[in-house]
């Protein structure tokens, strides 16, 4: 039976066409996006009441040794700047989601709720099962991402978020770079499929296992970004009600 058409791709981005003129993306994504825009308004700070316990289940691994360390460009906010629930005061809670393919790249998004489009969209030079097996094993990690200053007239304006590629280091190790990048149709299709959970990690279903890469994988969860300079951001992932859970900061710089 001949296979149906593919739906027409969404604005953001297009399938990846072969050379046997198939498209590779457009499996994943058979219904429409219902996504919303990034809105400008102040992010509600609204608590999370849950947080799946799947993840170092879905993750399990060896223990990895730990690299020589590196000098990080800041440390998580003191214990004294924190509400009960671990906000960070004076930070703006986003949605933050790790995910791809096993054996690819992990991409990492971040968005106004769970609804919305990405209003930041990274590429990690870090296979996605390795990234996931860190965090499940050591239950620690810093991202740092540098970018240099550039000394053309008027690009100290921009912020830190705008450049589009950073040197990346994980818990001081160099992994190459980090690249920022428009969603792809898979990229909004994950979204799509994930647009009603808030918290929480597993597997995303069948169809959308790659045959050489592996299954998609995700974890998502809630972050403070803090906001130090137009050259330094952080996000700091979020355990709900103080639970003992991974931890993840990540770093933007631009020095």
């Amino acid at each position: 039976m001949a296979r149906p058409p593919p739906p027409p791709p969404p604005p953001p981005g297009e399938a990846a066409v072969d050379s046997d003129g198939t498209e590779t993306e457009s499996s994943v994504h058979r219904f429409p996006v219902t996504l919303l825009q990034p809105s400008q308004r102040k992010h509600h700070h609204s608590k999370p009441t849950r947080f799946l316990r799947s993840f170092r289940s879905a993750f399990r691994s060896l223990p990895i040794l730990a690299p020589p360390g590196c000098h990080l460009p800041a440390a998580t906010p003191h214990h004294g700047s924190r509400h009960r629930d671990g906000h960070v005061r004076g930070a703006t809670r986003t949605t933050g989601t790790l995910f791809g393919h096993r054996k690819a790249r992990i991409t990492l998004a971040f968005q106004d709720n769970p609804r919305s489009v990405p209003h930041l969209l990274l590429e990690l030079a870090v296979p996605t099962a390795r990234f996931m097996q860190d965090m499940g094993s050591s239950g620690l990690i810093r991202v740092a991402l540098e970018c240099e200053k550039k000394a053309a007239a008027g690009a100290g304006k921009s912020r830190v978020l705008d450049e589009p590629m950073w040197s990346a280091f994980v818990n001081g190790r160099n992994v190459g770079y980090a690249a920022r990048r428009d969603p792809t149709e898979l990229d909004l299709g994950v979204m799509q499929l994930l647009h009603a959970v808030s918290m929480g990690a597993g597997v995303l279903p069948g169809d959308m296992t790659d045959p050489s890469d592996g299954e998609l994988t995700y974890m998502r969860a809630f972050f403070d970004r803090v906001v130090g300079s137009k050259d330094s951001e952080t996000f700091y992932m979020l355990n709900p009600d103080g639970n003992a859970g991974p931890e993840l900061s990540i770093f933007f710089v631009r020095i």
